[in-house]
C-alpha cells in the first residue's frame, strides 16, 4: 500500500510539473476578423509565443464590437470567463470592473512604468478605477480620416482633394465616371463614427469638448453644430448608393477604385496592406479631412477576467506585459495600421499616414473618444440616431440636430 502511495504522490508530482512545462492555454476574445485585423492579431499572439511558454488560443467573434461585446459579457458575468478580452478604450467594461470581476494588473503597470510610457497618458486613466489599473492599452486608433481612392479620381479625371469643400466638389464627376462618391457601411458604428469626424473637422475641437466634456446640450442647439449637420446631410447624399455592409466590404470599395472615400478610422491601413496598397500612391489619406488634423485617442485595451487558478492569473500578467512590450507594440501596429501607445519606440518603418497620425500625436493635437466621455448607454443611442439620420432623409437635419441635444442633456 506504501509503495502504492508512492507511486500515485509521484505520478501527481509529474503531471503537475508536465502541466507547468505545457503551460497555461490563455482564451483571448477579440473582434478582429478582417483580413488586415487578423494578420495584427497573429503579429501579437506570435510575439506571445515568443517570450511565453504559455498558449495564446484564439477567440475571434464575426460581427464587431457590437456583436462581440454583449457576448463578451454575457460568458464573464454567467461565470464562464475568458481570460483576455478586448473592449475599447473608455467604459465599456467599468460596470465588469465595479462588480470585482476583472483582474487587478496595478502590480505589473508599477513595475514598468506604465505611466511614465504611455502617450497620452489619458489611456491609463481610462484603464483605472479607484487608483488600480485593470486593462493594458494596446493601441491608439483615431476615427479622424477620410480615405481616397487614387483610381477612382483618376478616372473621373479630378485631381485627389486636399480637404472635404474640395471632395465635395469633385463629387458629381465621380458620379459620372460610375463611381460612388462616399461609402458608407451599414453598421451603425460607421454612420455615428463617420458624423463624428465631421463634427471636429467642420465644427472645431471646442465644440466637441463642450459638448462630450461638458454635456452642453445649448451647444448641439447652436448655429456652428447646425453647420456640421448640413455637412451630415451632404454626406448622407453622396453615400446613398453605397449598398455595402460591413466597414471592410466598404474599404474595398476604395482598395477596388470603386468609390472615391471612405470616411473611417486608421484601421482601414491594415486592410490597404493585405491588398499590398502603397500609401500616397495607390490611396491617399486626410486627417481631420483635411479641415482640422486632430487625433483621438480612441482604441483598444484588453481586460483580465479573474479566475481562481493562480498559475492562470500569473500567465495572465505575463500577456498583460508582453502586450505593452516593444516587441508587441510595434508589431501589432504596423499590421492594425494604429498608433502605438508607447512613446519610447521606433516606429520608422511606418508608411505616409501612419507618419502624419504621429506627427499629430506628437505636435499633442489630441483629444479623446466619445466612448471616454459618455457611458455606453448614450453611445449606443448616438449609433441608433445617425445610422436612422443616413438610412430616412425624412429625418431633417433640424429634427436630428434636437434629438442629439436631448441625448447629450439626458447623458452620463
Amino acid at each position: 500500500m506504501r509503495r502504492l502511495k508512492a507511486i500515485l504522490a509521484a505520478s501527481t508530482v509529474l503531471c503537475a510539473t508536465a502541466a507547468a512545462a505545457e503551460g497555461v492555454k490563455l482564451e483571448v476574445t477579440h473582434w478582429w476578423t478582417s483580413g488586415g485585423e487578423a494578420a495584427a492579431v497573429k503579429a501579437l499572439a506570435d510575439v506571445f509565443g515568443e517570450k511565453s511558454q504559455n498558449e495564446w488560443v484564439d477567440g475571434a467573434i464575426a460581427g464587431g464590437g457590437s456583436t462581440a461585446r454583449p457576448v463578451m459579457i454575457s460568458r464573464i458575468t454567467g461565470g464562464d470567463p475568458m481570460h483576455a478580452t478586448q473592449f475599447n478604450h473608455g467604459r465599456q467594461a467599468e460596470e465588469l470592473v465595479e462588480a470585482g470581476l476583472m483582474l487587478d494588473l496595478t502590480d505589473v503597470a508599477e513595475a514598468e512604468g506604465w505611466r511614465d510610457t504611455i502617450n497620452p497618458v489619458s489611456l491609463l486613466d481610462s484603464c483605472t478605477y479607484e487608483g488600480k489599473v485593470y486593462c493594458v492599452p494596446i493601441n491608439i486608433h483615431s476615427w479622424q480620416w477620410m480615405w481616397m481612392s487614387n483610381k477612382a479620381f483618376a478616372d473621373a479625371g479630378v485631381a485627389v482633394p486636399a480637404n472635404w469643400e474640395e471632395f465635395v466638389a469633385s463629387a458629381p464627376a465621380l458620379e459620372a465616371a460610375g463611381k460612388v462618391p462616399l461609402v458608407v457601411g451599414q453598421q451603425d458604428w460607421q454612420a455615428r463614427g463617420a458624423f463624428s469626424v465631421l463634427l471636429v473637422a467642420i465644427g472645431g475641437t471646442d465644440l466637441w469638448l463642450d459638448i462630450y466634456a461638458n454635456k452642453n446640450a445649448e451647444a448641439v442647439r447652436g448655429d456652428a453644430m447646425a453647420k456640421v449637420f448640413e455637412a451630415a446631410d451632404t454626406a448622407r447624399n453622396l453615400s446613398a448608393n453605397s449598398n455595402v455592409g460591413d466597414w471592410n466590404l466598404a474599404t474595398a470599395k476604395i482598395i477596388n477604385g470603386e468609390a472615391g472615400a471612405q470616411i473611417m478610422g486608421d484601421w482601414a491601413q491594415g486592410e490597404f496592406a493585405v491588398a499590398e496598397k502603397v500609401a500616397g500612391e495607390d490611396y491617399t489619406c486626410l486627417p481631420g479631412l483635411g479641415m482640422n488634423e486632430v487625433i483621438q485617442t480612441g482604441g483598444d485595451a484588453f481586460y483580465f477576467p479573474k479566475h481562481d487558478d493562480p498559475d492562470v492569473t500569473a500567465a495572465q500578467k505575463e500577456l498583460a506585459s508582453i502586450m505593452f512590450s516593444r516587441e508587441a507594440q510595434v508589431a501589432f501596429n504596423l499590421k492594425k495600421g494604429s498608433l502605438p501607445v508607447r512613446g519610447d519606440i521606433d516606429m520608422s518603418t511606418a508608411n505616409d499616414c501612419m507618419r502624419k497620425g504621429l506627427d499629430i500625436l506628437a505636435s499633442g493635437n489630441v483629444l479623446p473618444s466619445s466612448e471616454q466621455a459618455i457611458s455606453q448607454d448614450t453611445e449606443q443611442q448616438m449609433r441608433d440616431l445617425f445610422i436612422e439620420f443616413f438610412n430616412d432623409k425624412s429625418l431633417s437635419t433640424a429634427d436630428a440636430q434636437e434629438r442629439m441635444a436631448q441625448l447629450i442633456e439626458q447623458a452620463d
